[in-house]
């Protein structure tokens, strides 16, 4: 069974995949697609994560950044089935206590929605202004993961020890509605791949061509199966943009674009490699149009994803 989720747009809009309308929209189209996503049977909707963007970063990247937290909360609200997934919570940047409260409360307060993608992080500037330590990212991850796992656990007093951090007798209320909050990790770097092997939930690939995502499938179940974990896990899938039907202008060579069972066509082949959800993107001119073309990706296209 293959899923389906999108990255919300307006909340991030670096010049690699935001569309022009983008600039100008607000809150009140956010919550728009969001109800539309539930509508059209979206698992989940996703927010991106950024504190702050160096100046010779901003022509590309933008520094519009909106906060997932606040991003998703307050689209918890005005939802009651979508699932709310930080794509991707660069989560090193913060006291593993400080993320777990905010989090913590996003899934109390959604009846148990979240799904944490967290990723390790690229802007040098953003971890010097918080004084973490850049080069040791990576590190600061791992141990962040199993803090976290033990902060966003069931018990009201959680304990950590470890070399970056230590947290014992400090109790933090309301915990989270689910049990277990998934913990997918974002990344397609070797060291971010054996991360998720074997300490994910979930795995988020970023930027894998389609002809090297079954290679990267395979090592990541080779990894868990080796360190005994029979757990299972969630692996993801990003598509290029999509448009479906024929669109009436230009949107590019590397748009999927056509017939809806010609679009399942192409998307049913991650579901072989493995993939059990695809975050699809949309080429749209409009906040209208995105919302017809979620409409006709729901109704036309995701029958024949199964």
């Amino acid at each position: 069974m293959v899923v389906y989720g999108m990255q919300l747009p307006i909340q991030s809009q670096s010049a690699i995949y935001a569309e022009p309308w983008e600039a100008t929209a607000g809150p009140a189209d956010l919550l728009a697609i969001a109800r539309a996503a539930e509508a059209h049977g979206f698992d989940y909707l996703a927010s991106c994560d950024h504190v702050a963007i160096p100046r010779r970063l901003a022509e590309g990247m933008s520094t519009v950044w909106y906060d997932p937290v606040a991003t998703l909360s307050f689209l918890a609200a005005a939802t009651e089935r979508i699932r709310l997934l930080s794509h991707v919570a660069v989560v090193g940047l913060r006291h593993p206590l400080v993320t777990a409260k905010a989090y913590a409360t996003l899934d109390h307060l959604s009846g148990g929605r979240l799904v944490l993608g967290v990723g390790a992080g690229h802007v040098r500037e953003e971890f010097e202004a918080l004084g973490v330590d850049f080069a040791r990212r990576g590190a600061v991850l791992d141990e962040t993961l199993d803090a976290l796992r033990a902060a966003l656990g069931p018990e009201e007093y959680p304990e950590h020890s470890g070399e970056l951090f230590a947290f014992k007798e400090l109790g933090q209320l309301p915990r989270p509605a689910q049990e277990r909050v998934p913990l997918w990790v974002g990344g397609s770097s070797p060291a971010a791949v054996r991360r998720a092997a074997l300490k994910g939930d979930g795995w988020l690939p970023q930027g894998d061509p389609r002809d090297r995502l079954a290679e990267q499938i395979g090592r990541l179940l080779r990894l868990r199966a080796e360190a005994g974990i029979t757990e299972p896990l969630t692996v993801g899938a990003i598509t290029e943009p999509l448009y479906v039907g024929v669109p009436g202008r230009e949107v590019g060579r590397r748009t999927l674009s056509g017939r809806p069972e010609e679009i399942a066509a192409s998307l049913r082949a991650y579901g072989e490699m493995g993939v059990h959800q695809i975050q699809v993107r949309f080429r749209s001119r409009s906040r209208t149009e995105l919302i017809d073309q979620m409409a006709a990706f729901g109704t036309e296209v995701a029958p024949h994803l199964n």
